[in-house]
């Protein structure tokens, strides 16, 4: 399945000649009739062992498997061969909205055979493919991944000889773009790199609004933050218009706060239930802080010898989430709130915030056509053992009896009303707070085509191409 510019989700005739679902009894039935031309770079024809396989490993029902969300798999019963290994029998315990969500990307079975295969048998490079490109050379040295075209792909011949991916230093990129050694780059949120990227010849910048929002993300099970007044105190300290604002600057995009922890602005559904909890009110938090005992001592406040200091965790050399966290310190210093900003090593991010080593972290959420599931995971309690997406840490079984029914609901409109209501519960327990959407903005060569700041839209890798100038046609 790839989703279009609006985030509507279609087939893919390489890979699916059809899907059909229909509702049986108290479950759901989807047959999918796979192109039979379909095959993994190392020739086996994709088939129903592929989708039995994968339905197995993230279901959640062996934990030897380390997933991160189990959403959508937990409620498939069995997978079943049908009249040959191209038909794909899936049968439902009980519905699920998100269907057309599942087996996209489909990993091949040997990927999900075992816990180990599963766990570690794709960290030095993907094994197998299908597709129109193909694994050529992983350099550690040089930081690439070499794609090259794969002869056995069945589909529209790719436009490119190859695609080259480099790792790099985000402050080394906008140069390296302007001295063509790459032709396409993420701008991000850095107002200098879309300034230098501009200014290269050659090259252009392609704006979306994209489908991922900027969010801080609070520790509810951490020592300070589990008291839900003290996190309700910290959102609202925290000034989302001037965070916007200065996370934005000249970007020439629009400062708007997000109201929402499932839905961007842009995307049907979209309700801001911010209400009292996204305002900026330092009034109001220093009162919730009296209330929860953390008395003014001078500058910062205290409770049982102990002064109120938060750690914001941000990747070090990335100047957005420095430039975050002066600002929350400013902010929060008005309530009597001490922020220790501690940066870490990038690649080191996100196994400090699983382990809960922080108080407050930045970072973005990624978007997807298929907001409730996808982000299910994130407001879902924690499992005993198990962070899965949910780095606060926080939930209530509230929130996850209202998720359950939103990714069973088949009406688009009764999913909205659920997710809105789940979306409230969130807000009030103040785990996460959204900043905005996130723009895309992405440098590209000015002849590279059908590739760039896409938004929902999922480029077909085969159509990657640089443009003729038409007066080469003589």
């Amino acid at each position: 399945m790839r989703a279009d510019e609006k985030g509507v989700v279609h087939r893919v005739p390489e890979y699916l000649h059809s899907a059909e679902v229909k509702r049986t009894g108290r479950g759901q039935t989807v047959v999918y009739r796979l192109n039979p031309e379909a095959r993994w770079s190392d020739g086996r024809a994709i088939g129903y062992r592929d989708f039995a396989a994968q339905a197995r490993a993230l279901s959640g029902r062996d934990p030897r498997y380390e997933i991160a969300d189990d959403t959508g798999y937990r409620r498939i019963a069995r997978v079943e061969r049908g009249a040959d290994e191209q038909v794909v029998k899936v049968v439902f315990a009980r519905p699920y909205a998100d269907w057309r969500r599942l087996f996209s990307p489909l990993y091949p079975a040997a990927a999900y055979g075992d816990p180990r295969a599963f766990n570690t048998g794709w960290l030095e490079r993907p094994p197998v493919t299908a597709g129109p490109f193909r694994v050529g050379r992983v350099d550690r040295t040089a930081k690439t991944i070499t794609l090259v075209r794969d002869p056995g792909w069945w589909g529209r011949p790719a436009k490119l000889d190859r695609i080259v991916y480099r790792a790099m230093d985000p402050m080394a990129m906008p140069g390296a773009f302007a001295n063509g050694e790459v032709g396409l780059m993420e701008v991000g949120l850095d107002a200098g790199a879309l300034r230098r990227v501009r200014a290269a010849d050659g090259g252009e910048v392609r704006r979306a609004g994209g489908p991922d929002s900027r969010v801080f993300t609070l520790n509810a099970a951490g020592a300070v933050l589990s008291d839900v007044r003290v996190r309700r105190a910290v959102m609202l300290g925290l000034d989302r218009d001037a965070i916007a604002r200065s996370d934005l600057v000249g970007l020439g995009v629009p400062a708007r706060t997000l109201g929402n922890h499932f839905y961007v602005g842009t995307q049907p559904g979209y309700r801001d239930n911010s209400g009292v909890h996204g305002r900026y009110d330092p009034a109001a938090a220093a009162r919730l802080l009296d209330a929860a005992g953390w008395a003014k001592r001078g500058r910062h406040r205290a409770k049982d010898g102990r002064t109120l200091a938060l750690r914001f965790v941000v990747a070090a050399g990335q100047p957005i989430g420095g430039r975050e966290g002066e600002l929350a310190r400013a902010l929060l210093e008005r309530i009597g709130v001490r922020v220790d900003i501690e940066p870490v090593p990038a690649d080191d991010l996100f196994g400090r915030i699983t382990r809960g080593d922080f108080d407050i972290a930045p970072f973005s959420w990624f978007g997807t056509p298929f907001p409730v599931s996808s982000m299910r995971a994130v407001y879902a309690r924690p499992r005993e053992g198990e962070v899965r997406q949910n780095y606060s840490g926080g939930g209530t079984a509230t929130i996850d009896a209202t998720l359950e029914k939103a990714v069973t609901a088949g009406d688009p409109a009764e999913v909205h009303t659920l997710v809105n209501r789940a979306d409230r519960l969130v807000w009030q327990e103040a785990l996460v707070l959204p900043l905005y959407q996130r723009p895309q903005l992405v440098a590209a060569r000015v002849d590279l085509a059908n590739i760039g700041a896409c938004g929902f839209h999922q480029p077909a890798y085969e159509d990657i191409g640089f443009a003729q100038d038409a007066s080469e046609d003589g």
